[in-house]
């Protein structure tokens, strides 16, 4: 692959506001130009079909994968045979990398790859990033109260978070 998009996860437990702030982010990073990926991990069942509509009867009626197309948009939804936890890098393999500058990740936080810590004390779950080598930065709504030689970013400075990743993406494209 001529181009590998940097990946950076947000990890954080359930709850922590990981959607929340990845709405507001993604604005802020498009904006700088960065064409944006997004893979979320979700821990239930979902369909993004609409029951009536002929691609939901055309998958029910057992297409394993089922490509629905408009001027505006495709989506490709695909059956698992037998279900499993999703693959992380089985999924990137199927973004098109060339229209990508930056995968976005929510949720996978055991996989082995660059993430965002999402920490609110208040909820009372433990911090990852004293376990957890490939936390790069932990964004908290009480800084004060994480002691870490990692970058400790305000949740509430959503373009501190932007500035960070920016930099983020700009040591890695001088090292790369």
């Amino acid at each position: 692959m001529e181009h590998s998009p940097p990946i950076l996860g947000f990890a954080a437990w359930s709850g922590t506001g990981k959607t929340t702030l990845l709405v507001q982010l993604i604005p802020l990073l498009r904006e700088r130009g960065i064409r944006i990926a997004v893979i979320k991990h979700a821990h239930h069942s979902f369909d993004v079909d609409q029951p009536g509509k002929d691609s939901h009867a055309l998958r029910k009626a057992g297409a394993e994968q089922m490509l629905i197309a408009s001027t505006q948009r495709f989506a490709l939804m695909v059956e698992q045979p037998e279900p499993r936890e999703p693959d992380l890098w089985e999924l990137i393999g199927r973004l098109d990398a060339s229209r990508t500058d930056l995968i976005l990740v929510e949720g996978f936080k055991a996989e082995s790859f660059p993430k965002l810590e999402l920490f609110r004390p208040a909820l009372g779950k433990p911090a990852r990033y004293p376990r957890d080598p490939d936390i790069i930065a932990v964004a908290t709504d009480e800084p004060v109260s994480v002691q870490t030689a990692l970058p400790v970013l305000s949740l509430n400075d959503v373009t501190a978070i932007r500035d960070f990743i920016l930099d983020w993406m700009n040591e890695r494209d001088a090292v790369g």
